[in-house]
């Protein structure tokens, strides 16, 4: 894994995966596609599912995991994004996985992606994924969940590698702590641009997708943004900027428009919740 620091003291992660997907053309060292995970690559919250496949394999009760939904679902509704807010959540984002080993959170990865994740990536969006790599073009995901699982899930789907959060690692155990800032929002845009730096990669000739009006920073950092599922904010930005929109949530094509904005992130709120409810299971036994 490449982790690298901008001058601002921005973290990125990426990790490439083991064997890059071969391509039936010369490739374009210059050019690049980078999606989104949840609701865009995927329906519904890649941590959602992980959570819930720990909570299978008894890590957590399913009442613990019910908390865990109504947290996501209750930070998208009110879409606080107050630096207090942001800041606790940055706090407990990855504390589920304190002591954890790196090994052990992959494999459970994998299983899951096996399982629950499988099933639920979304067939159109994984189609325009293969476009890319078809013309010769590298795949990244862009996710908040920390970089090791978004590898495997670009693993699993051949991508070329993933973008994520980077959780602090020492003697291949979690610590319960980040490196830098959560993978979200304006985080995005700066690991893209970091990692087109270090690849050589014109971000003119890259393309973006995303479902949130979160990731305007990230579709506006690239030649090409598309809005895949896309939010009501996101919708109407697409109108405006003449994005190109794909809607996989009806089976139709929602013509062209598309993107960003303001929206909070669920996600973390659900890796919050999914921390407090590992720490109480701790705390009973």
């Amino acid at each position: 894994m490449t982790v690298s620091t901008d001058r601002r003291g921005h973290t990125a992660g990426w990790a490439e995966t083991e064997a890059a997907p071969a391509t039936p053309i010369a490739p374009d060292p210059r050019a690049a596609a980078f999606f989104d995970v949840d609701n865009t690559m995927m329906q519904g919250a890649s941590i959602y599912w992980f959570a819930r496949g720990l909570a299978a394999r008894n890590y957590f009760t399913t009442t613990d995991l019910a908390r865990f939904a109504w947290q996501q679902l209750r930070f998208r509704v009110l879409a606080t994004e107050h630096a207090g807010d942001m800041s606790q959540a940055k706090d407990a984002a990855l504390a589920f996985i304190e002591g954890w080993q790196v090994d052990d959170v992959e494999r459970l990865a994998e299983e899951i992606f096996d399982e629950l994740m499988a099933p639920r990536i979304w067939a159109g969006t994984r189609r325009l994924a293969q476009r890319h790599l078809d013309a010769g073009e590298r795949v990244w995901l862009v996710s908040a969940a920390p970089v090791e699982i978004g590898r495997v899930i670009a693993a699993r789907l051949g991508l070329t590698g993933a973008i994520g959060t980077v959780a602090e690692v020492i003697d291949r155990a979690y610590t319960g702590r980040l490196v830098g800032d959560l993978m979200h929002g304006p985080a995005k845009a700066e690991a893209v641009t970091q990692l087109a730096a270090v690849e050589g990669l014109d971000l003119v000739r890259c393309s973006a997708y995303s479902d949130s009006a979160n990731d305007l920073p990230m579709l506006s950092a690239v030649g090409r943004a598309v809005a895949i599922n896309p939010d009501g904010t996101l919708l109407r930005q697409a109108r405006q900027r003449g994005w190109e929109v794909w809607d996989f949530r009806t089976g139709r094509r929602a013509v062209k428009i598309a993107v960003p904005s303001t929206a909070a992130a669920g996600l973390l709120a659900g890796a919050v919740g999914a921390g407090l409810a590992l720490q109480k299971r701790r705390r009973d036994r």
